[in-house]
């Protein structure tokens, strides 16, 4: 294990290329097809099985805890009716099938068997050897589940628990800094980084009233001003949740070090924008609206 320095924000900066490779497959048609071959067919039963099937077939309160950001009567129309439809051990499977179907159709062939592939698949698991289960639900689950033996598979599966390790540590920073689930997708869309209300409402379960509540009570606190921009504090807020959040994610990537940290960065960059140019994600998911 490496003891050198590594620079404030490297760690976040190779999370978020490996987080966004990631997260294309809930975009993807892929998913949907697999899910509906299951019985699951509503988009948010869909990405409420894959991510939370890890857990076993669990109940809407863990998933609304673990998942910290959707509203509670949203799940519970999904969960656990579809665990009835799908078992957990059946979802997990289709979401495999899914990830690799999509993955060689935004990266193409030849990446996905590239060395470039295998050695970012090798780091990313790497970094993984230092991750923590004490506290982290979501991870420790995926830590169950075995590595898959294809590269691009194995990369994708570090790269899901390098996601969860990381968000689990960020619900602990949302907590403290007295953020619910709502006012953390309110403060970060402020920010101009976070997800589209249109999208909010979509996929989350709220609407424009729960919204609007919040945003004035972010404004009694003052962290929005009048027309629902962050303030000074609010900023100093969002900045200290995300350093927070680095604190309690440096293990993976000290573990790693810095010059393989900057690899992976490099090679997670490089799959990420091909799959971001092939059209992984909605050209509106992301800002104020």
């Amino acid at each position: 294990m490496t003891t050198a320095a590594l620079e404030p924000r490297a760690g976040r900066r190779c999370h978020t290329m490996l987080n966004s490779l990631h997260a294309t497959h809930f975009f993807s048609p892929e998913l949907a097809e697999e899910l509906a071959a299951l019985g699951v067919t509503h988009p948010r039963a869909v990405n409420f099985a894959v991510r939370a099937a890890a857990l076993g077939p669990v109940g809407p309160g863990t998933v609304t805890a673990t998942f910290y950001n959707y509203k509670y009567e949203l799940v519970a129309r999904h969960v656990p009716a579809v665990w009835e439809t799908a078992a957990p051990q059946d979802v997990l499977a289709a979401r495999l099938r899914a990830v690799d179907a999509s993955l060689r159709r935004l990266l193409g062939a030849d990446t996905v068997v590239s060395d470039g592939m295998a050695e970012a698949a090798r780091l990313a698991l790497r970094a993984t050897e230092a991750c923590s289960r004490s506290g982290r639900p979501l991870y420790a689950a995926h830590a169950d589940l075995p590595v898959p033996e294809q590269p691009h598979l194995a990369y994708w599966y570090a790269g899901t628990l390098l996601r969860e390790h990381r968000g689990d540590g960020h619900l602990a920073a949302l907590l403290t800094a007295g953020l619910d689930g709502l006012e953390a997708v309110v403060t970060h869309t402020a920010t101009g980084k976070g997800m589209n209300p249109k999208w909010v409402f979509a996929t989350r379960g709220w609407n424009q009233d729960d919204w609007d509540a919040a945003v004035r009570r972010l404004q009694d606190r003052g962290l929005l001003d009048a027309a629902g921009e962050p303030t000074g504090a609010g900023v100093a807020l969002r900045a200290h949740v995300e350093a927070e959040t680095d604190r309690l994610d440096r293990a993976p990537y000290e573990h790693l070090g810095p010059e393989a940290v900057a690899r992976l960065t490099e090679l997670a960059a490089g799959f990420t924008g091909a799959a971001v140019a092939a059209g992984a994600f909605p050209a509106d998911l992301i800002g104020k609206g």
